[in-house]
């Protein structure tokens, strides 16, 4: 099995394993019931039909893991293609000042698109060597991208970045 079809069946089996936990609590240990439901909320159920509750009672338990399972997808993919990657490890460095205004500068670009504009495809190269042409003074810094980047590309702009660390 070649590299890329092991880090596709990793990922699969990530998302196997949730959906399985979710339909598990769904169908299983937490039902949807519509005579609690009518007993807990007799005016909601009285307005809206038992059909839109049971989708919602499916997207609540369906979200929450969901959001959780972005940190496992990102640390199996490193495992698998880059032989190591670990949940929530700190990393520790010296920026120079320039570099870390940079890198702020970029990711805010990439997150918070102007109104005007059209969202920014990143461009780890362009990128990369922009910030790394920042100089300046070394200020002691920390990064923890699991913990402070929400989404999997800035994720892994963010690993990029850590070059920027010496």
């Amino acid at each position: 099995m070649n590299d890329s079809q092991k880090i596709k069946t990793a990922i699969q089996s990530v998302i196997k394993e949730m959906m399985d936990k979710v339909m598990e609590n769904v169908l299983i240990k937490k039902p949807f019931i519509p005579e609690e439901h009518r007993a807990f909320k007799p005016l909601y159920a009285a307005l809206v039909p038992d059909e839109i509750f049971k989708g919602s009672h499916f997207e609540r338990r369906f979200v929450t893991p969901f959001g959780k399972v972005w940190e496992k997808l990102a640390i199996v993919a490193a495992q698998e293609g880059l032989g190591d990657g670990v949940m929530n490890h700190t990393i520790h460095g010296l920026v120079k000042t320039e570099r870390l205004r940079r890198i702020t500068e970029v990711l805010n670009r990439l997150e918070h698109p102007s109104l005007e504009e059209a969202r920014v495809r990143p461009d780890w190269d362009n990128e990369l060597s922009y910030i790394l042409q920042g100089d300046g003074e070394d200020i002691p810094n920390a990064l923890n991208p699991t913990n402070n980047i929400p989404d999997l590309r800035l994720g892994i702009l963010a690993v990029n970045m850590l070059l920027c660390f010496r």
